[in-house]
């Protein structure tokens, strides 16, 4: 009992451990059987050539047998038109036998070739089975490889959902939290590139002015031009004065 319990519990196991392979790759089980087939067909084949020849070897003992029957049929007529009926009585005594012989190879040629076209029907609708099976091995093999891809590809999909919950969303805010870093340091760099700006362009306008007031008052000194004409007052400041104080005639 103990014996047959231990051999129970292995055999469950190999069992078990069948089913792994066979659920874990069903279209190499599927090739698996097909080879086997074809291997056992390449026998079926081999075993029917040999059946072949002795269906070929039977056909010629009947013909060998029905031309002994001719020919002794030939020699008892022979021998009765000569009046020798002792010897045509020879003769049709063994014409009696080869016509049996001839009944029974013609009997089992009959059933070997009866035999033989229903093993060769067998293995042609085997063989067109095989032909089948390696078709769907090729369409499961197909369809289980795009049925894989389509389930990848659906549990991509669903992994690339931007929620602020997920992976995908976390690493967004990251990203979107540098970006908006580097922004606002470009923005503070232009912001205080802008600083003082105003007073610079004041200072120039400033320069300018008495550079303007600067020239037309050595063009008077030097008698190049009238202070009507050069627009200056008579009593105008020194240079140096504050420009925004003097006075320019329109």
């Amino acid at each position: 009992m103990i014996v047959s319990k231990m051999w129970r519990a292995m055999a469950a196991q190999m069992n078990k451990l069948a089913n792994f392979f066979w659920q874990a790759d069903p279209i190499a089980q599927l090739q698996y059987e097909y080879d086997k087939a074809v291997d056992q067909m390449k026998e079926g084949r081999e075993g029917l050539e040999q059946y072949r020849a002795l269906v070929e070897r039977v056909m010629r003992q009947a013909a060998g047998d029905r031309e002994h029957v001719a020919s002794l049929e030939a020699r008892v007529k022979a021998y009765l038109q000569a009046g020798e009926r002792e010897t045509a009585g020879r003769f049709a005594v063994e014409l009696l036998r080869a016509k049996k012989d001839l009944s029974e190879n013609e009997a089992q040629l009959t059933l070997h070739e009866t035999a033989y076209g229903n093993n060769v029907n067998k293995i042609k609708h085997a063989t067109k089975k095989l032909a089948d099976l390696k078709h769907k091995i090729q369409k499961y093999d197909a369809e289980l490889k795009m049925s894989r891809a389509e389930a990848e590809l659906a549990k991509l999909a669903n992994s690339f959902n931007f929620d602020i919950t997920t992976d995908f969303g976390q690493i967004e805010d990251v990203i979107q939290d540098k970006i908006g870093l580097n922004r606002a340091k470009v923005r503070v760099s232009a912001d205080l590139s802008g600083e003082g700006i105003a007073d610079i362009k004041r200072e120039e306008a400033v320069e300018k002015n008495m550079a303007d007031q600067a020239l037309r008052q050595f063009e008077v000194e030097m008698g190049m031009v009238t202070p009507e004409t050069a627009g200056v007052q008579p009593a105008e400041k020194e240079l140096g004065s504050d420009p925004m104080k003097q006075t320019v005639r329109p």
